[in-house]
């Protein structure tokens, strides 16, 4: 598939992430089949869905998307202070400031016994849904789905709790390949919503 289909797909891709909150596989997936293209062809890859999509937020998006971002990097915080015990760090759109208010929060946790991040949600009383996803690994690895709240948007917000073994939290902060940190912990989230009131 030669670039300029690549290109194409990944931009009709982006606006389906942003305006209907299309995880990065479906959307590829939709757009080629929009476009016509057989989906079992090379699709664009996540780094240049990515570059798509923050053209897209840049173009359409500029006015808006910047205070959804800070709403839920902020309930994201929230989560991860109430859930500090198993170490959370924060991955996906909303670590890396692609997010809008159709985006999902992605935690992973790390648990001495993966077991004890639903005995506290049951514990603070929240309504979760248990599954099997796949992890920053490549295996699989138990989420705990949940909606909640975000007053400053109005509306709620999906976050998955990523169950991971302790022992895994070092190889979850390997650099990805364009040399960027793929997830953050408390102290780095809280670091960045003070460099973005400051810039």
């Amino acid at each position: 598939m030669d670039s300029s289909v690549k290109h194409e797909i990944a931009a009709t891709a982006a606006r389906l992430v942003v305006e209907e909150g299309l995880e990065y596989g479906p959307a590829k997936k939709r757009a080629a089949k929009q476009l016509g293209m057989p989906q079992r062809g090379e699709l664009p890859d996540n780094r240049l869905l990515e570059a798509a999509v923050r053209e897209y937020l840049d173009l359409f998006c500029a006015d808006t998307q910047p205070g959804e971002l800070r709403a839920l990097r902020e309930l994201a915080l929230v989560w991860m202070e109430r859930l500090a015990e198993f170490r959370p760090h924060l991955g996906g759109a909303v670590w890396h400031g692609t997010a809008t208010r159709l985006s999902d929060i992605y935690l992973q946790l790390f648990c001495d016994d993966p077991k004890s991040a639903e005995l506290a949600l049951i514990d603070k009383r929240v309504d979760y849904e248990p599954r099997t996803v796949t992890g920053f690994n490549g295996k699989p690895v138990e989420a705990l789905s949940f909606n909640s709240r975000c007053d400053a948007l109005g509306e709620y917000i999906g976050v998955h709790l990523l169950i991971n073994d302790a022992d895994d939290q070092r190889g979850a902060l390997h650099l990805d390949d364009q040399g960027r940190k793929p997830r953050g912990d408390v102290a780095a989230l809280r670091a960045m919503l003070v460099a973005e009131v400051g810039g």
